[in-house]
């Protein structure tokens, strides 16, 4: 048994879906597919989200035409009809039912309740789609199965729970081939969660850690695992083998391939993972594994963009000793804002993160505590492996805002 996992950009319109089932049937395996939103329809839910958090009703509608649109030119151009998909039409009644309610004043539990229907929709009408085509599979619901805690937008999955549901619904009694989504959960009363943005690679590896699957294939627009990503540098190369622990290392700091959390499951049971290009099938992609280090031994750089750098010091003068990084880290904590770099000086504490809705929120509580000076809009770039061509490479005619080297890592604040 095997596991899929297929992103939004394989499916984001009907040849994408076409293509995608190509793949499938070409398995020659017992498979279990994880299947993403459609295209760029998470952005498109989560402004939606918004509308309907803030009861705009003007911007709710405004939000949910395209988003329908957008579907129903899918089901068009895969059935001939737009109203052929009766899972699709299903699942957008409930969501359009929702929307004339009223919100809660949880924004984290409304976005899971919300955005959630991005993977139902695209993984409602394939499975129609797939049933059309004569394909042998069941479709299943993931939140009746994944089951997590009540922490919206980034649950902690309950294993004990979910190995059971799972394998009761994976057994291919009845099917060869089993249907699901990505990125979402549920709690123990069956109220929808998130696994996190890019949860979706997630999924696959706890599937195929419960079911002792064979490998996991993640299924990208890219050949494998590049040492960059080529939207925004040129000269990329891709690598062909790479230890568990190495990919471990570059999802920490935030390699875009692999989500972070997916890896360690895969490792428990040492179950290989692959990276292949939907574009090109039957390429060798990369395959990461129990091996050390990486076959290609070249600089691999992470660029983080719209960051914001953050320099905090006591009122006092004192030094940030264990009970001031104590009292910072909490704030952190509290607005669940995510450090992707910090160190401290005597008096200085700085840490770089991703902007948020509710960064100038998280900004004025530290403001209340300390001295904060900050910068918007900078980036992060992270080279492992590095050379002393490849920092000149990425730093020349920049300013260097912050930098921390080490024996294997170098890592600039750049503006």
């Amino acid at each position: 048994m095997k596991v899929y996992k297929f992103g939004g950009a394989s499916v984001k319109d009907g040849d994408g879906v076409r293509n995608v089932t190509s793949i499938v049937r070409n398995a020659n395996s017992q498979l279990i597919v994880v299947i993403s939103a459609m295209g760029k329809m998470t952005n498109a839910f989560e402004v939606l989200n918004d509308a309907w958090f803030n009861k705009d009703e003007a911007k709710i509608q405004e939000a949910l035409v395209p988003i329908k649109n957008y579907h129903e030119e899918i089901v068009k151009d895969l059935f001939g009809s737009a109203q052929a998909s009766v899972r699709y039409n299903e699942f957008i009644s409930q969501l359009e039912n929702r929307l004339c309610g009223v919100s809660s004043m949880h924004f984290d539990y409304e976005y899971d309740q919300v955005v959630s229907y991005g993977e139902l929709l695209s993984t409602a009408i394939i499975a129609d789609y797939w049933e059309s085509q004569g394909l042998d599979c069941c479709w299943q619901d993931v939140r009746n199965l994944l089951k997590t805690d009540d922490l919206y937008r980034d649950a902690n999955v309950d294993w004990e729970l979910t190995t059971k549901y799972m394998k009761e619904a994976f057994q291919f009694a009845d099917a060869g081939l089993y249907l699901t989504q990505g990125f979402l959960g549920g709690t123990i009363s069956n109220l929808t969660t998130t696994l996190g943005r890019e949860g979706s690679d997630y999924t696959a590896a706890i599937i195929g850690h419960v079911m002792d699957a064979q490998d996991v294939t993640i299924w990208k627009d890219v050949p494998g695992v590049l040492n960059a990503d080529p939207r925004w540098y040129a000269g990329t190369v891709k690598i062909n083998e790479i230890s568990y622990l190495e990919a471990i290392e570059l999802s920490f700091y935030g390699a875009q391939v692999i989500h972070p959390k997916t890896l360690k499951p895969l490792q428990n049971k040492n179950i290989p993972m692959y990276v292949k290009s939907f574009v090109d099938p039957t390429a060798t992609g990369t395959i990461i594994c129990e091996r050390k280090g990486i076959s290609e031994m070249v600089p691999v750089y992470i660029l983080k963009t719209n960051q914001v750098f953050v320099t905090i010091s006591p009122f006092d003068f004192s030094f940030i000793m264990e009970d001031k990084l104590i009292e910072i880290i909490s704030i952190f904590r509290k607005y669940r804002v995510k450090m992707n770099l910090m160190q401290n000086s005597a008096l200085n504490f700085s840490a770089c993160f991703d902007r948020k809705r509710d960064t100038e929120a998280f900004l004025n509580a530290l403001n209340k505590e300390f001295s904060v000076r900050y910068n918007e809009d900078v980036e992060l770039i992270t080279i492992r492996q590095y050379t002393p061509e490849a920092i000149e490479e990425m730093t020349s005619g920049r300013e260097v805002l912050d930098s921390q080297v080490t024996r294997k890592v170098a890592r600039f604040v750049l503006r």
